[in-house]
């Protein structure tokens, strides 16, 4: 569903209505982008840590999962080629990071 919001001078811009389920998911990948963050500082210190890289690999598969998932219902997260193009260019159609 979409808002017509006037600003100043009458310029319009267009708001998108997002559901809750996109805010809960964008929310997992950001935990799990976290912790490989953290894991990532960590193993610059400790690169020999087996447990360390086994958790690191473990949140970069669980990663890509959820963001194969967010994308396959909102679009894609990035448009710089880490996410193919379906047949249609659809980089727009998701909420634009001030709509969020």
């Amino acid at each position: 569903m979409i808002f017509m919001k006037t600003l100043i001078e009458g310029e319009t811009y267009m708001a998108k209505k997002i559901d809750a389920e996109y805010y809960r998911q964008l929310e997992q990948i950001q935990a799990a982008d976290f912790v490989l963050v953290e894991l990532s500082l960590y193993l610059n210190t400790h690169p020999h840590d087996e447990d360390a890289l086994k958790q690191f690999n473990q949140y970069s598969g669980y990663s890509r999962h959820l963001k194969r998932q967010f994308e396959s219902s909102y679009g894609p997260l990035l448009q710089y080629g880490n996410s193919p193009a379906g047949e249609d260019w659809d980089w727009g159609k998701g909420p634009w990071p001030w709509q969020v």
